[in-house]
């Protein structure tokens, strides 16, 4: 990202007076150094300053060369899946409880940007899911997930009944209160609260986690990123399905959930010094004691 001028996109879903004054910090950074930046259309509606350039987020993946996420992993999640389908790397600057994705945290975030002005920063793609929902042969309903697409049994009383194939493979019959159907980066959200196993994001595979099945040997599995997964609902009082928990609806029985990885990637940019294995740590709380912690 070093040399040329660059364009900056900002973007945020939040705007307590912290937010806003982040955002107008990074800006006059970013000015500073000879770059233009960018609002996005809500977020420039929200700061109050004339005179700003406001794109729509088309815009911002068709124009600008990085775009600088202010929020939680669930505001960095829904612009991520809106940027999908364009090439433009996305920084997430953490203004959240946990951070496992906007990961530069907010008393560091221009020191952090300054390094990765200079060429110092993590290039890192991730992957997303697709799902499609299949009723009587045909697709009525189609959808992205970053994290995980989640079939469940909806608010009604009772389990679902799901029937599960992999690569036209018959997996399982299994009664539980839903399925989890997730990638490597969600393997640290709802996935992980379930029982599954955490995933390396570098790592090609999908996680098959079921919620509270009714057959205690159902256990997680990690299936290739190449699979395609087929959930079948055999019988549930109002089941239906969610993407990233951010786009909803509604399943019949019979309905089949067709799920693929996505064609596109999200392609990330962390500080220099990024480990996952640092996340891991900090927002786990896991225990620090080693020799580089101690210094020793």
């Amino acid at each position: 990202m070093q040399s040329k001028q660059r364009i900056f996109a900002l973007v945020a879903r939040l705007y307590q007076d912290s937010i806003v004054q982040s955002l107008e910090e990074i800006s006059h950074f970013l000015t500073a150094a000879g770059h233009q930046i960018v609002f996005e259309a809500e977020t420039a509606q929200n700061m109050n300053r004339p005179g700003i350039v406001a794109m729509t987020l088309e815009e911002i993946g068709s124009q600008a060369d990085a775009a600088i996420i202010l929020g939680g992993d669930g505001t960095l999640l829904g612009i991520a899946r809106e940027l999908a389908s364009y090439s433009v790397p996305i920084i997430g600057i953490n203004h959240g409880r946990l951070g496992f994705m906007a990961d530069i945290p907010l008393n560091q975030m221009l020191p952090a940007l300054d390094k990765m002005l200079k060429g110092r920063f993590v290039s890192e793609q991730r992957f997303l899911l697709e799902g499609s929902i299949v009723r009587d042969g045909e697709i009525i309903y189609q959808a992205i997930a970053f994290n995980d697409i989640v079939v469940c049994r909806g608010g009604g009383a009772g389990m679902i009944d799901l029937r599960a194939e992999v690569d036209g493979h018959f997996m399982y019959q299994q009664r539980s209160d839903g399925l989890i159907i997730s990638t490597p980066t969600g393997s640290t959200a709802y996935a992980l609260s379930a029982g599954g196993p955490m995933l390396h994001p570098n790592l090609g595979g999908i996680v098959m986690v079921a919620i509270a099945p009714h057959t205690l040997s159902n256990r997680p599995i990690v299936v290739p990123d190449t699979s395609e997964i087929v959930i079948e609902i055999v019988a549930a009082a109002s089941p239906g399905v969610n993407f990233d928990s951010q786009t909803f609806a509604s399943l019949r029985r019979n309905d089949r959930i067709v799920i693929k990885r996505a064609a596109n990637t999200i392609t990330f940019l962390h500080p220099h010094d990024w480990s996952f294995y640092d996340t891991l740590r900090n927002k786990l709380h896991w225990n620090e004691t080693s020799r580089h912690v101690k210094g020793e």
